[in-house]
């Protein structure tokens, strides 16, 4: 008599299992969907650039080698340059940070 039971237990266990997984299956898809972008740098420049700062600007870490920094310097400059409607602001900090990263400068200020 027991062995019924729980057969009949076992099953309306896995009935509100399914009916569990189904549901959250559904919240999962129905949810909206979310940009898988990097998130940028926002700006708020600081008086006189650190690497961190610098690091935040190009999208890298303060680590990072020099080509791997002329390379996010590149990618960061195709979209801000002031020949393709970009500011020459941002292109100046830009070219900043690429030389703090580089240690070209102490972090001085900018032309502008």
């Amino acid at each position: 008599m027991a062995s019924p039971f729980i057969a009949g237990i076992a099953v309306a266990a896995a009935a509100y299992a399914g009916r569990y997984g189904i549901q959250a299956w559904q919240a999962f898809k129905a949810r909206p969907p979310t940009a898988r972008m990097r998130k940028f740098y926002e700006g708020g420049f600081q008086p006189v650039m650190t690497r961190r700062e610098a690091a935040l600007i190009l999208g890298v870490r303060e680590s990072t080698p020099a080509d791997k920094v002329k390379e996010a310097h590149r990618r960061v400059m195709v979209a801000n340059h002031p020949d393709a409607g970009g500011s020459h602001y941002l292109a100046s900090k830009i070219n900043e940070a690429k030389d703090v990263m580089l240690r070209r400068t102490k972090g001085s200020s900018s032309a502008f």
